[in-house]
């Protein structure tokens, strides 16, 4: 499965998080076509970003309290690790699991993880928004 592009229902009314959110799908869908030589830095791209994208969600669940931050930390987590092990496999050359996860795994799980946890945090963030 892959994102062909970003849709409106991807949407959240953030302006930074939604900008965040097409980002990763153009990498998702950068690494989907990518040629073996290109798939290592982009997967190591894809890396970076999402740990600088929860990073920054970690920092407003913190600021605003966020009812669900271990929940939604635990979430982000776990696929780090799941990127992190996969982009050891990949900087070796071992990209057969690492395009398969990003075909397979990752489109399905950004569309869970955008339309519940991010939107309740972007609904959030917005609530407070001017009040830092």
């Amino acid at each position: 499965m892959v994102l062909e592009q970003f849709e409106q229902r991807y949407l959240l009314g953030h302006e930074e998080m939604d900008q965040t959110h097409r980002e990763f799908v153009i990498l998702l869908n950068r690494l989907n076509s990518a040629s073996k030589h290109d798939f290592i830095p982009l997967f190591a791209e894809l890396l970076a970003h999402t740990e600088t994208h929860f990073a920054t969600e970690t920092d407003w669940m913190q600021a605003y309290a966020f009812a669900a931050i271990r929940e939604h930390q635990s979430e982000h987590e776990r696929v780090l690790g799941e990127l992190n092990w996969f982009n050891r496999r990949v900087a070796t050359g071992q990209m057969t699991m690492g395009r398969a996860y990003v075909r397979d795994q990752l489109p399905a799980w950004f569309q869970l993880h955008a339309q519940t946890m991010d939107s309740a945090l972007a609904a959030l963030v917005n609530a407070h928004r001017g009040q830092v």
